[in-house]
């Protein structure tokens, strides 16, 4: 039974599964690092790992694994697949995560502080 707290009704079990799978894909920073690449815009393969430092086949794999779960998309462009982040939804959970935590980490960091202190 969904319970209404402060205007808001509990989700169904289906969609707090769909939210936990995504979230467990979003878990892995290889795959975190890629929704934040594909979230400032498109991207190839080729690219794409070259900005995140990975293997070709690995950032390939993490990609399917993304696309499968309907995280992003991909369209051909001649010999090119070329990814991108159709959800303007997960585009803001990705950049509201991460931009928070490294704001925070800026501001927690004491050693941070005093090394830029000192240069």
């Amino acid at each position: 039974m969904a319970e209404n707290v402060g205007g808001f009704e509990d989700p169904s079990a289906e969609v707090l599964a769909e939210a936990a799978a995504a979230f467990g894909l979003l878990a892995s920073s290889a795959r975190l690092h890629l929704m934040w690449a594909l979230s400032q815009g498109e991207s190839d393969v080729t690219r794409l790992a070259d900005r995140v430092g990975g293997a070709l086949p690995a950032v390939s794999q993490h990609l399917a694994k993304l696309k499968l779960a309907g995280l992003v998309r991909s369209r051909r462009e001649g010999r090119r697949q070329v990814y991108y982040v159709d959800d303007p939804d997960i585009v803001t959970v990705v950049r509201v995560m991460v931009g928070q935590l490294t704001a925070r980490s800026y501001q927690a960091s004491p050693v941070r502080r005093l090394r830029e202190a000192g240069d």
